[in-house]
């Protein structure tokens, strides 16, 4: 696989760029001047690099099906942690047993860039990087992780809700509703009224751009640095029905629980943001942000890394969604 030709930003997809922009070297790598090119091959190409790559990963805690690595910026480059050392970034390279993987790093990187700067969804940093062998990888700053290198407390809403592997199997995460979640952060966030829309818009979003993996692990409060808690930024963001047959939300309940769960699509997000204590203005506001801007997508979505089959395909998904939200 050769290394592939950039005409956009692998970070920001701003036009006219070979490599990253200054905008996207001072978000995802503190103004570093990082290269897109990692200096080794993908974990897939000899014994040996798979070996490397496995000695690499008992030095990440995060969980996830999708394979993650560690790494940390150290002056202009991307190094693996090892031992006793601190990441500062995670990346994650194509992943297996999934349909089209190949295109997954660059599915997850358009659909975060799509988030934060048509909808200003506040995201983790990110951007894509290739190995020596010209496969993609998706990279994302650590938001929990200080310039000091100290660590923000973060809990996920598996977590939070009091559901694990022990206590509900292993489908833990996808169990419950969605509206469960606002109950949790009315408990927990002094800000709930500010944070509450942040949640909505995230919820709308995942439905839009056919986020069936959003489950309860996927959704996070972060401290802050006043000693409270707040909505982390958004994370694990992408299409998944070009890697997978799902349904369209991860969690088995949906939006709502059965009994308020009736009526098209758009009247669920209504419901939902009613009981959520989300007035109507703001509510109305949303809705008409999430269901605008189609041309600035489709922009985005062609500007991609995305093989053009694939873009068609997102674009096709949005779409379909889109028409099913304005009914």
């Amino acid at each position: 696989m050769k290394h592939p030709d950039i005409h956009h930003c692998p970070g920001t997809l701003a036009e006219g760029f070979e490599t990253y922009s200054p905008t996207a070297l001072k978000r995802v790598f503190s103004g570093r001047k990082v290269h897109h090119l990692l200096p080794l091959d993908s974990p897939v190409v000899n014994k040996e690099t798979e070996d490397q790559f496995l000695s690499y990963r008992q030095y990440i805690s995060i969980s996830g099906v999708q394979e993650k690595y560690s790494v940390r910026l150290e002056k202009n480059k991307i190094l693996f942690v090892g031992k006793g050392e601190s990441g500062t970034h995670i990346l994650k390279p194509i992943p297996s047993n999934v349909r089209k993987p190949k295109q997954m790093p660059a599915n997850e990187h358009l659909t975060m860039q799509i988030a934060r700067q048509i909808f200003n969804i506040e995201t983790a940093e990110n951007a894509l990087m290739f190995f020596q062998n010209g496969e993609p990888a998706y990279i994302t700053k650590r938001f929990d992780i200080n310039s000091d290198g100290t660590k923000l407390a973060q809990e996920d809403f598996a977590s939070l809700s009091g559901k694990s592997p022990q206590t509900h199997g292993s489908q833990f995460k996808y169990m419950g509703h969605y509206f469960a979640l606002f109950e949790i952060m009315q408990q927990l966030l002094p800000g709930y009224k500010v944070e509450a829309p942040k949640l909505f818009k995230l919820l709308l979003f995942n439905y839009l751009f056919s986020n069936g993996d959003a489950h309860l692990k996927n959704f996070s409060i972060l401290e802050t640095p006043m000693g409270d808690y707040r909505l982390s930024p958004a994370y694990d963001l992408l299409n998944t029905r070009i890697h997978i047959e799902d349904s369209d939300f991860a969690l088995e309940e949906g939006l709502l629980p059965a009994s308020q769960r009736q009526g098209k699509m758009r009247k669920q997000f209504k419901v939902l943001a009613l009981e959520a204590g989300i007035n109507e203005k703001i509510y109305s506001n949303i809705v008409t942000l999430m269901t605008s801007h189609s041309e600035k997508i489709e922009k985005m979505i062609n500007a991609s890394f995305l093989k053009e089959s694939s873009k068609r395909n997102y674009l096709q998904c949005y779409q379909g969604r889109l028409k099913q939200l304005m009914k």
